[in-house]
C-alpha cells in the first residue's frame, strides 16, 4: 500500500496552493503600496514659509466661498491669470502628433489633420509642450496625477477598470471650495474620480474602444451651447474617439486623420468663440489641451516606452511672443507639472501631495516679482512634503549659508546627507530670493542676479521633484520576508509530491516484466527542463532579459522537440537486435513519433515569426506586418481559412475514437455548429471592425459563447454517464477498444478504459471550445497562430501516444507546458503592459462590466498557455496506462493519482519556482532605476500566469476525479445489480 495516497495529494496540493496565494498577497501588498500622501487640503498656510512659525487661521472653515478665494488672492501676492479654464483630454493622443519629435516637426499627413491647431503654435498664440507621463500609462492614474500632481502606486493600472472617488487633495475640489462651477463631457472617468461635484454632466463609458463616433460626438453636441453659459468657470472635456482608434488600427489607421481634423475643429470652435472674443479686462479664458497617455505603434499603452509616455500639454491663451515658438515647443516637461502651474494660474493652492513643478514660461506674462513668488510658494509646497517624508530635515535656520561665497556660485557644494542637500539647495534659493528683493534701486540691471535666483530654485525644485516622484514609503522588510518564505515553503511542497510521484510510478515500471530496458535515471532530455528553468531564473535579474523573454521560450521548446527527436531515432536504434515484427512495429511508432516533432518544429517555426514581440525589436519586420501591408483582404482570407481549417482538424480528431456513438455525434455536430457561426461572425462582421459593434453582431458573439459553454459544460457533465456503453460497443480499430476476452483482466481494465475514453472527448472538447473563442476574440492576424497552437497540441497529444515509456511523463508535461509558454509570446504578447489587448475584452457585451471585460482580457492574454493546460485532460487519455493497468492490485485512488499527479503537478510545480525565484528578484531590484518600467509590470504578467495555471489545473483535475467518480459509482451500480440477478435467479 503506498503511502501517499489519492486524497492525501489532494489535500497536500490544495495547502501548498493557499500558501502560496497567502505568501503571494502578503508580498504584493507590502511591495506595491499606495504612494505616501499628506492627508488633508493646502490652505492659507500654503502661502507661508514652512520654516515661519504655525499660525493657521483656525476659522477657515467658517469662510465662505467668495471670502476664501479673496483670502487666498491676498496672501499669493500673484494675481489669478484667468477666470474660466477649459480643460480638453484628448484621450491618447502623442504630443509628436502635434509637436512633432526630436526638434523636427510633424509629418506632412499629420500637420494637414490639424491646420488651425499648428497655426495658433505657428504664431505663439499656444505653447506646446511634451509632458512625459509616469507608467503605468493608463487613463485614470494620469487623470490623478494632471489635478492633484501626485504619481499614485504602480498597482493603480488595476484600479483603472474600476475607479473609486479621488480622496487626496487636487485642484478640482481646490476650485470647489472657492466657488467654482464646473461641467464635465466624455469619459465617466472623472464622475468616479469627483461624484458630486458637476453642475452639469454626460459622461459615457471609456471601455467600449470599437467606438470612435458616437463617443466623441456625444461630447461635441454640448458644447455651442456650452460656450455660450456663463454659469461654469471650468469644463472638462474628455474626448475618446483618438484611443480607441489608435486600439482597433493602431498610430497608422486610416481614421487616425479624420479624428485628428475633428479634435482640431473643437479646438478652433472653443478658441475663436471663449478665446479671441473675450474683453481685455473680463472673462479671460484658458484653453489647455492635454492627453493623458500616448500609444505604441500597435496603438496599445500601458507600459513605459516614449511612445506610450510622450503625452502632450498645450497652452491656447496665453501671451506669447512668436519668435518663442521654435524654443518652446520642444520643450519638455513631467505631466504631473500641469498641477501647480494651473493652481499658480487661477490662484488656489497647490495640492498638497503635489511632486510637480511649475511650468516657468506660462508665467511669462507676470512681473518678476510675481514669477519669483510662484516659484517660492512652489517651494515652499515641495519643502513640506519632503519633511513629511524625511523627519530629520529641518531648515529652520541657514547653517548653509557659509557655503555660498559669492553671488550665483554653483549648487554643487550642496552635498552630505539627504537632509543636508534639500536644505542647502532650499537655503541657497531662498538667500538668492532675499539678496535679490533687498535691492529696490533699479532692479531691471539686476537680470543676472535675477537668473540666479531663478536657476536656485529650479535645481531645488527639480531635485526634490525627482526624488519624490521616485520615492514610495518604507516597504515592511519583514512582512515580505515571510511572503516569500510562504511561497519557499509552497514551492518546496509542490516539488516534493511530484518527487514521490516519481519514485512511486518509476519503482512500478521497474516491476513490470513488459518495461523497456534500463537506462540510466538522468537523461538529456530530462536535465534539458531542469536547465530551462535554471537559465530562465537567472536571466531574470537582467532588465533586457525580460524585456526580451520570448527569444529564450521558443528557444527552449525548438531544442527540447529536437531532443525528442533524438531520443526517437535512438529507441529504434536499440532494438535492431529484436524479431522483425516488433522491428517494425517499433519502427511504425517511431515514425508517427518523428512525423509528430515535425509539425511541431515547423509550426513553431511560422509563430516565432509572426509577431517581433518583445520591447527593442517590434520594428523589424515579421509575418503579420507583411500581411498587414498587403491589405485586409490578405488577412480576412487567411482569418477564413484558419477557422475553416480549425473545424476540419477538431472533427477529424474526435472521430479517430472509432465510436460512432448517439452522444459522440451529438458533441461532434455541436461544435460543427458553433464553428460554422464563428465562420459566419467573421464573414459577416469583421469587416467592420473600425466600427462600433452592432446588435446584430453582438447578439451573433452571445450565441456563439452560450452554445460554447453548453457544449462544454454538457459535455464534461454528462458525458461519464454515457461512457460504459460506447466502451463495449467500439470497434476493433478504436483506440478505447477492450481486445481481451478474460473476465478477470476486462474487470480490471474496464475503468481504466473508460475513463481514458471519457476524458478524451471532454479533453477535446476543452480544446476546441477554447479555439473556437479565440477565433472570435483575438485580433484578425492572429488566427492563424490559434492554428497553429491547436495543431501543436494535436501533433503534441500524438507524440505522448506513442511515445509509451520513453519518457518520463513530467518530461512531456513540461514540454507542453513549455509550448504553452512560447506560443503565448508567439500570439504578440509581452513583458509590457502596452501589448495587452484591450479592444477585444469588449466583444460580444452589451453593456459594460467590469468583471466580463477583465474575464475576456485574461481570455484573451493567456490563450495559449490556458490551452495547453486544458489539452492535459486529453493527454492524460492518450497516454499509454499500460504500468498502470498491470498492478492489479492498485486500488482506484492509486491509479487516479497516477494518471492525474504529473498533468496536475507540474505546472504547479514549475509556477511556484518562477514565481518565488522572480518574486526574490524583484525585492532585490526594488531601488533598480527600471524596476517599475520592467520587473514590476513582469511581475503583474507572472502574478497572472499563476492565476491562469491555479484555474486551469483546477479544471482539468475537478474534471478528471467528476468523471472518475462517476464511472466508479456505474461500476458499483452494475455490480450490485449483477449481484442482485443472480441472487434472484
Amino acid at each position: 500500500m503506498s503511502s501517499l495516497t489519492c486524497t492525501k495529494l489532494t489535500l497536500f496540493t490544495i495547502a501548498g496552493v493557499v500558501i502560496q496565494m497567502v505568501g503571494l498577497s502578503i508580498f504584493v501588498f507590502g511591495f506595491f503600496p499606495v504612494k505616501p500622501a499628506l492627508s488633508g487640503v493646502s490652505g492659507p498656510e500654503s502661502y507661508r514659509s514652512p520654516t515661519s512659525p504655525s499660525n493657521q487661521n483656525q476659522s477657515e472653515k467658517d469662510l465662505s466661498s467668495n471670502q476664501r478665494r479673496s483670502l487666498y488672492q491676498e496672501l499669493s501676492g500673484i494675481p489669478p491669470s484667468f477666470d474660466r479654464l477649459i480643460l480638453m483630454v484628448i484621450d491618447g493622443l502623442p504630443a509628436e502628433f502635434v509637436l512633432g519629435k526630436d526638434g523636427k516637426p510633424p509629418c506632412k499627413t499629420l500637420m494637414e489633420a490639424m491646420p488651425y491647431t499648428q497655426s495658433l503654435l505657428s504664431t505663439g498664440m499656444a505653447v506646446g509642450y511634451h509632458a512625459k507621463a509616469a507608467p503605468p500609462t493608463v487613463t485614470m492614474p494620469r487623470l490623478k496625477a494632471m489635478v492633484s500632481g501626485a504619481i499614485g502606486g504602480f498597482l493603480d493600472v488595476a484600479f483603472n477598470f474600476n475607479t473609486q472617488a479621488l480622496l487626496d487633495d487636487n485642484l478640482l475640489d481646490q476650485f470647489f471650495k472657492i466657488g467654482w462651477k464646473m461641467v464635465m463631457l466624455g469619459d465617466e472617468t472623472w464622475l468616479k474620480l469627483f461624484p458630486g461635484l458637476f453642475l452639469r454632466h454626460d459622461g459615457v463609458s471609456s471601455f467600449f474602444v470599437k467606438d470612435t463616433v458616437q463617443v466623441d460626438q456625444n461630447v461635441s453636441r454640448h458644447l455651442p451651447n456650452e460656450l455660450i453659459k456663463h454659469d461654469w468657470d471650468l469644463l472638462i472635456l474628455h474626448y475618446l474617439g483618438l484611443d480607441h482608434v489608435g486600439h482597433i488600427g493602431g498610430r497608422n489607421s486610416l481614421l487616425m486623420a479624420p479624428k485628428l481634423k475633428e479634435m482640431d475643429d473643437v479646438v478652433k470652435m472653443i478658441h475663436t468663440s471663449s478665446i479671441l472674443n473675450q474683453a481685455n479686462n473680463n472673462g479671460h479664458t484658458l484653453l489647455v489641451v492635454v492627453s493623458d497617455h500616448g500609444m505604441t505603434e500597435n496603438g496599445n499603452h500601458g507600459g513605459s516606452s516614449y511612445e506610450e509616455t510622450d503625452s502632450l500639454a498645450l497652452f491656447i491663451g496665453l501671451k506669447s511672443d512668436v519668435s518663442d515658438y521654435l524654443l518652446s515647443k520642444d520643450h519638455t516637461v513631467f505631466q504631473v507639472d500641469i498641477a501647480p502651474t494651473l493652481a499658480l494660474l487661477f490662484g488656489v493652492p497647490i495640492p498638497k501631495n503635489n511632486v510637480g513643478v511649475l511650468i516657468s514660461r506660462t508665467f511669462w506674462h507676470l512681473t518678476d516679482d510675481q514669477q519669483l513668488r510662484a516659484l517660492e510658494l512652489n517651494s515652499w509646497q515641495l519643502l513640506r512634503l519632503l519633511e513629511a517624508q524625511l523627519p530629520g530635515l529641518s531648515c529652520g535656520s541657514s547653517p548653509y549659508d557659509g557655503l555660498i561665497y559669492e553671488q550665483g556660485s554653483r549648487i554643487s557644494k550642496c552635498n552630505g546627507s539627504l537632509e543636508k542637500v534639500f536644505c542647502c539647495l532650499y537655503m541657497h534659493a531662498a538667500f538668492l530670493h532675499s539678496s535679490w528683493m533687498s535691492k529696490e534701486v533699479s532692479r531691471s540691471t539686476y537680470r543676472e542676479e535675477y537668473s540666479a535666483v531663478v536657476a536656485a530654485y529650479h535645481e531645488f525644485l527639480r531635485t526634490a521633484s525627482e526624488w519624490l516622484s521616485r520615492r514610495a514609503s518604507d516597504r515592511p522588510v519583514n512582512l515580505l520576508a515571510f511572503g516569500i518564505a510562504a511561497m519557499l515553503l509552497s514551492t518546496l511542497l509542490l516539488l516534493g509530491l511530484i518527487f514521490f510521484i516519481c519514485k512511486e510510478v518509476y519503482v512500478g515500471e521497474k516491476q513490470n516484466p513488459s518495461d523497456l530496458k534500463k537506462t540510466s535515471w538522468w537523461h538529456l532530455d530530462e536535465a534539458f527542463c531542469v536547465g530551462v528553468i535554471l537559465i530562465l531564473v537567472l536571466s531574470m535579474g537582467s532588465s533586457s532579459m525580460v524585456e526580451e523573454e520570448q527569444y529564450l521560450w521558443h528557444f527552449f521548446s525548438c531544442t527540447l522537440n529536437f531532443l525528442f527527436m533524438r531520443k526517437a531515432i535512438q529507441s529504434v536504434q536499440g532494438g535492431r537486435a529484436g524479431k522483425n515484427f516488433s522491428l517494425l512495429k517499433e519502427k511504425n511508432r517511431t515514425g508517427f513519433q518523428i512525423g509528430s516533432i515535425f509539425m511541431l518544429l515547423i509550426s513553431g517555426r511560422v509563430m516565432r515569426g509572426w509577431h517581433q514581440g518583445g520591447v527593442n525589436w517590434t520594428n523589424l519586420p515579421d509575418i503579420s506586418k507583411w500581411l498587414e501591408q498587403a491589405g485586409s483582404d490578405h488577412v480576412k482570407s487567411i482569418q477564413l481559412f484558419s477557422g475553416l481549417l480549425v473545424i476540419i482538424l477538431s472533427l477529424a480528431s474526435l472521430f479517430i475514437v472509432g465510436s460512432n456513438t448517439k452522444f459522440v455525434l451529438v458533441v461532434g455536430f455541436s461544435s460543427l455548429m458553433s464553428g460554422l457561426l464563428v465562420i459566419l461572425h467573421l464573414i459577416k462582421h469583421q469587416d467592420s471592425m473600425f466600427a462600433p459593434s452592432s446588435y446584430s453582431a453582438t447578439l451573433l458573439v452571445q450565441t456563439i459563447y452560450a452554445l460554447v459553454g453548453t457544449v462544454t459544460l454538457g459535455t464534461s457533465v454528462a458525458l461519464p454517464w454515457f461512457t460504459t456503453s460506447w466502451i463495449y460497443n467500439a470497434s476493433s480499430n478504436s483506440i478505447f477498444h477492450i481486445s481481451t476476452s478474460n473476465p478477470n483482466e476486462l474487470r480490471h481494465k474496464s475503468l481504466l478504459l473508460e475513463l481514458r475514453s471519457a476524458l478524451f472527448v471532454i479533453g477535446w472538447t476543452y480544446i476546441v471550445s477554447w479555439c473556437l473563442l479565440q477565433l472570435v476574440l483575438q485580433q484578425p492576424i492572429n488566427s492563424m497562430p490559434i492554428l497553429l497552437l491547436l495543431v501543436q497540441v494535436l501533433a503534441s497529444m500524438i507524440y505522448s501516444f506513442y511515445s509509451g515509456l520513453h519518457h518520463k511523463q513530467w518530461v512531456e508535461v513540461a514540454a507542453i507546458y513549455y509550448l504553452g509558454i512560447a506560443g503565448h509570446f508567439a500570439l504578440g504578447n509581452s513583458n509590457s503592459l502596452a501589448t495587452i489587448d484591450v479592444a477585444g475584452a469588449f466583444i460580444g457585451i452589451s453593456s459594460h462590466s467590469t468583471v466580463l471585460s477583465g474575464v475576456l482580457m485574461f481570455m484573451i492574454t493567456y490563450a495559449s498557455p490556458m490551452l495547453v493546460i486544458l489539452s492535459m485532460v486529453m493527454y492524460i487519455s492518450v497516454k499509454d496506462s499500460s504500468h498502470l493497468s498491470f498492478s492489479l492490485n492498485l486500488e482506484s485512488g492509486q491509479i487516479l493519482l497516477r494518471m492525474l499527479g504529473f498533468p496536475c503537478l507540474v505546472p504547479l510545480g514549475l509556477n511556484s519556482i518562477l514565481l518565488t525565484a522572480y518574486t526574490f528578484i524583484l525585492l532585490l531590484m526594488r531601488n533598480h532605476l527600471f524596476v517599475w518600467s520592467v520587473f514590476s509590470p513582469k511581475y503583474l504578467y507572472v502574478c497572472a500566469s499563476t492565476i491562469c495555471v491555479y484555474t486551469g489545473v483546477f479544471v482539468v483535475a475537478a474534471t478528471t476525479i467528476y468523471t472518475h467518480l462517476v464511472l466508479l459509482l456505474q461500476k458499483r451500480m452494475r455490480i450490485s445489480a449483477h449481484a442482485a440477478n443472480h441472487k434472484h435467479f
